[in-house]
């Protein structure tokens, strides 16, 4: 066994900046989460920290050269506790007690292990783990290096989540107070009716010390590293309310023993443990959306290999596996039909509420439910490299990130603290300096310790980003990060690209003008030199050539002219294939086909010419291309305008084709023929006059101005490196996403701005409220407690927000 942290971890692999994500325990409101960050931030190498006290995770950046141990040690220094796993493994290939050696050494090797026992008797060993950080993908590749295999049992339970029966401390406390209430009560009646002082006495000190320890616990490890939290505002104020009745009970023996403030300490605790009860609750279902996510994930898997199927652990698939799933099941991996059809439910993968029809040769994502038909599909990504745990990673990335505005909330919450330990010591001392007597002032700075939490203000932000990033996910508008949402509210001006985004992406040859009549021999040429080319058009110009039955000619010397088209060889021809800018900087003569040229832009069409170079300049012909708008592309615009956010399209099309699609859409303006590497320069200039912009694009050249643009919104229909880049990632290729997507961030960041509001309120109006006499300290306590569950539960409702009713035309 290890020691609790480990000293031997590993460091980071090479590269320029390491994130590690780890659970962190013990926070309990905003000051917490700042003392953390600020603990973490002061080991040497960490660029960032941020902690969420939600999702209780730390996120950190690290240079390549720091190990995770550092970051641990400073959790643990600030008074907190790294949340842990525990992993079971089935070892097989041991012999001996120096095997066991072996594997437990390999096994500490690996960074976030705190502790490996190997069990040579059982073959298993256990391995204890820092949470999040280490996989069981990556144990059993530290086993295999050290020359044992390793996998997970076939018997494996999976480490259980922690209890949520934890409302007995709260129904003990209840108990135990309710006399002490019931005598309050009778005092504020006008009664001469209250307990012996020693029954009240026993009756408020298991609550105190008992049921209470954990708020002693918590406000010590605070106290120890010089900070404060909300439990240690609690400790201090009911400590004193039942240190001071103690004392009035100890030296005031006999009939007139005067008013006692047991119920004080004992019902603001009960209270307190309720709304931490209520919260705790509530709080669970933030992450329903990540729960929803993981259940997607089958357990098994039926492999079929030589002819025989096994049912095999899910976890253990690798790429190119013959997965067979039957009618009902869940796909277990990314792959592709190899054989079959049916219908897959993706719906809370993409929002896509109708079955999608699969066949030989079709994507399948893991998660889907197959419908009527049996499947057989070739596995093409597992593990953590599939779609459903980059969806999952992308969530809870964006649920762990902290939003601009809460930073500023967090360097509140830092003073908070000391500065309501201030206002109760005046509190007490000019309250004992106006009345001459000590138990009045002290109950009303009791009132203040307790009627001061910061919860309110820490959990305000981050529970309506979690509601907010997981809700999206579940109409499948995945958020990369809190601020991509923080920012989006703002937005102004949306540039769409053209190809792909608000069309289908699939142009089709609609036009074949030939300057010597031969159409097909125009076809022919222009065919033979996009062979090998993955364009769009060149995929529509050879889907027009096999229809034709053209017979494609032999290319060479094919040289792609960025955003202009290319040059190519055929049939003893110097050919150039492309735009009108290309043509006119290479002199050749448009004017034969002008007039068609522009009749056919008008139209919508994009057009691309041919030319022979082989002695000079000659014009060959031209070929209309033509895309399909999306359904749901106009109504997209018209909701765009319905929240006041102008329209441009940014696109490599002619002026006469660009301006036909937005007439037809509605969009505000237009930015044509721009080369893929200018889009950038677009965004920036959009930019310039004060707007927010944000551009929705799906392909590579599409990335330099999504991460130009403040808020990057990507198809998924589209590349990786558009997604990656993107600070929104639309789940399907659906422009009236991007409107749901601004009107999610619209709700989310104002019920941020109204939480904050009235968490602000709350402590602005009751501290002084408390520092009167005019709170009693129970009322203090039921106030707080109700401060932090409203908050929560407010935001909660978020998740009842739904897209906006579609009406397709």
């Amino acid at each position: 066994m290890t020691s609790a942290l480990p000293t031997s971890t590993a460091a980071l692999p090479a590269g320029s900046v390491q994130q590690w994500t780890f659970g962190v325990a013990g926070m309990t409101c905003a000051s917490c989460v700042a003392r953390v960050e600020k603990a973490l931030t002061q080991v040497p190498g960490v660029a960032t920290a941020s902690v969420n006290l939600i999702s209780e995770a730390a996120t950190v950046e690290v240079d390549a050269d720091v190990a995770l141990a550092p970051l641990l040690q400073a959790i643990v220094g600030a008074g907190y506790r790294v949340k842990e796993d525990e992993l079971d493994l089935a070892i097989s290939g041991m012999t001996c007690a120096s095997c066991v050696g072996r594997v437990e050494k390999a096994l500490l090797k690996v960074p976030g292990v705190l502790s490996a026992t190997v069990n040579l008797a059982s073959e298993a060993a256990r391995v204890r783990v820092v949470s999040g950080v280490v996989s069981l993908a990556a144990l059993i590749q530290a086993v295999a290096a050290a020359g044992y295999e390793a996998r997970v049992p076939a018997t494996e339970v999976a480490v259980s989540a922690p209890s949520h029966r934890d409302w007995w401390p709260v129904a003990v406390a209840a108990a135990l107070s309710l006399p002490l209430v019931v005598q309050m009560l009778a005092a504020l009646l006008g009664t001469q009716w209250s307990l012996p002082g020693w029954v009240q006495l026993l009756l408020a000190t298991p609550v105190q010390f008992w049921l209470g320890a954990r708020f002693y616990r918590a406000g010590w490890r605070a106290l120890r590293v010089g900070s404060g939290n909300m439990d240690l505002l609690v400790a201090l104020g009911t400590s004193a309310g039942y240190g001071l009745s103690a004392y009035l009970l100890a030296t005031h023996a006999g009939p007139g023993v005067p008013h006692l403030y047991f119920e004080a300490s004992a019902v603001v605790i009960t209270l307190v443990l309720l709304g931490k009860w209520l919260e705790a609750r509530a709080k669970r279902h933030t992450g329903d959306a990540i729960r929803a996510l993981q259940a997607l994930r089958p357990d098994t898997a039926r492999v079929r290999r030589d002819g025989v199927e096994y049912e095999v652990p899910a976890s253990s698939l690798i790429v190119g596996d013959l997965v067979a799933v039957r009618p009902g099941e869940q796909v277990p991996a990314d792959g592709v039909v190899h054989e079959g059809r049916s219908h897959l439910d993706e719906s809370l993968l993409t929002g896509e509420s109708l079955p999608v029809a699969k066949g030989e040769g079709d994507p399948v994502t893991g998660g889907a439910i197959n419908g009527e038909g049996l499947l057989l599909i070739v596995t093409t990504a597992v593990g953590a490299e599939s779609t459903l745990a980059r969806i999952i990673r992308l969530v809870e990335n964006a649920q762990a990130a902290k939003a601009p505005i809460q930073r500023l909330v967090d360097r509140v919450s830092a003073v908070f603290v000391p500065v309501v330990l201030v206002v109760a010591a005046m509190t007490l001392l000019i309250g004992w300096w106006l009345t001459g007597e000590v138990a009045g002032p002290l109950i009303n700075a009791v009132a203040v310790l307790v009627i001061a939490c910061p919860c309110a203000l820490g959990l305000a932000t981050p529970t309506v980003i979690m509601a907010g990033t997981g809700v999206g996910a579940r109409y499948g508008i995945l958020i990369k990060d809190a601020e991509a949402l923080e920012i989006a509210h703002r937005v102004s001006v949306v540039a769409f690209d053209k190809t792909g985004t608000l069309t289908l992406g699939k142009p089709q040859v609609t036009a074949l003008e030939a300057a010597d009549g031969n159409s097909m021999r125009l076809l022919q040429l222009a065919a033979s030199a996009q062979v090998g080319s993955e364009h769009p058009l060149a995929q529509a110009l050879l889907d027009r050539a096999q229809q034709e039955g053209a017979t494609l000619l032999p290319a060479s010397r094919v040289t792609a002219l960025p955003g202009r088209g290319l040059a190519a060889s055929v049939a003893g021809c110097d050919l150039r294939l492309g735009s009108t800018r290309l043509m006119q900087e290479l002199g050749v003569d448009l004017s034969p086909l002008a007039a068609c040229a522009a009749a056919l832009a008008q139209a919508g069409n994009s057009v691309s010419w041919l030319a022979d170079l082989s002695e000079q300049p000659q014009l060959l012909g031209l070929i209309a291309f033509g895309d399909v708008l999306k359904p749901s592309a106009r109504q997209a615009v018209a909701r765009l305008h319905k929240l006041g956010i102008r329209t441009v399209m940014i696109t490599g099309d002619n002026h006469g084709a660009a301006a036909s699609v937005a007439r037809l859409l509605g969009l505000d303006e237009v930015r044509a023929e721009v080369l893929p590497g200018d889009k950038a320069a677009v965004v920036q200039a959009l930019k310039a006059d004060g707007a927010v912009v944000a551009m929705v694009g799906d392909g590579i050249n599409d990335a330099p101005a999504l991460a130009a643009a403040d808020v990057g919104i990507a198809m998924s229909t589209g590349t990786d490196v558009a997604m990656h880049t993107a600070g929104i990632t639309l789940m399907r290729g659906d422009p009236a996403l991007v409107a749901d997507a601004l009107a999610l961030s619209r709700q989310t960041y104002g019920r941020i701005l109204k939480s904050l509001f009235w968490a602000f309120v709350y402590n602005l109006v009751g501290i002084p409220l408390a520092a009167m006499g005019l709170l009693n300290p129970v009322v203090a306590g039921a106030a707080m407690a109700l401060s932090s569950v409203s908050v929560v539960t407010y935001a909660l409702l978020l998740k009842r927000w739904q897209p906006a009713q579609r009406e397709l035309d």
